[in-house]
């Protein structure tokens, strides 16, 4: 598969999505003005993942912050990794947060009570 590598830039985060190496990351800002526009071709992506997924996922969720547009999103990308786990795949959640950023351990939190996905949960300082 074709690895989808994002720069990030103030309004949109960093995308890592690597099958070969295993390598799934989103970090930094998630507000672009198109939500839609930006993430349909990383949905695109996972969902054909999704047709021969590695035995075992790491997805590393390391965003700053992310807008009500983006948290929907958010969401689906769990629920299409939550599709290979019921296909009978391993896949792990690494949600990471700023140990000053209650609400994203918080947020983390909620999607962990919404996907049957194991989430871990790492805090980090500057």
């Amino acid at each position: 598969m074709e690895v989808i590598n994002i720069q990030g830039t103030d309004d949109t985060p960093n995308v890592i999505l690597d099958k070969d190496n295993g390598k799934f990351e989103f970090s930094g800002r998630s507000l672009p003005e198109d939500v839609n526009l930006f993430y349909e071709p990383i949905l695109e992506w996972i969902d054909g993942y999704a047709e021969a997924a590695n035995d075992s996922t790491e997805v590393n969720i390391k965003l700053e912050y992310f807008n009500t547009a983006s948290s929907k999103i958010i969401l689906d990308l769990l629920l299409k990794f939550e599709e290979i786990v019921e296909a009978g795949n391993d896949v792990k959640i690494i949600w990471h947060y700023h140990e000053e950023e209650e609400d994203m351990l918080e947020a983390g939190e909620e999607y962990a009570d919404i996907v049957d996905i194991p989430f871990d949960y790492i805090s980090y300082a500057d």
